[in-house]
């Protein structure tokens, strides 16, 4: 899926499924969860090596995918800190603390994103 937007779509982790915003263009990504008091779903940057929590309100996962959606890293950043750019990364997943391990997501899983019924390879 080469041409991302800004919208809503799913996030699939085996059989596990989560509500996902996807912030494709610069304003939506610059944006991410700034000014939000929490997140009950998972929040998409595409493209995206790396993020910050300069700002926020509250810890979050970071995982950190490559271009087939393969989990490269995962990290649970506190606010006010500036993650490490993996330079194999394509996109990157936020959710809020703790949410990725309960969703069994950890390196090397690969993970799907479906929007508008259109899956991505992974």
């Amino acid at each position: 899926m080469a041409n991302w937007q800004d919208g809503e779509g799913t996030l699939r982790i085996g059989e596990v499924a989560v509500p996902l915003e996807i912030a494709a263009s610069y304003r939506a990504r610059t944006r991410g969860l700034l000014g939000r008091d929490g997140i009950g779903s998972a929040m998409l940057l595409t493209p995206a090596t790396g993020v910050h929590t300069f700002r926020m309100r509250f810890a979050i996962d970071v995982a950190y995918l490559d271009r087939r959606f393969r989990v490269l890293a995962v990290v649970t950043m506190a606010p006010g800190r500036l993650g490490l750019p993996r330079p194999r990364s394509r996109h990157v997943l936020e959710a809020a603390a703790g949410a990725m391990a309960a969703w069994g997501l950890r390196v090397g899983t690969a993970v799907k994103v479906d929007v508008s019924g259109r899956l991505t390879p992974g």
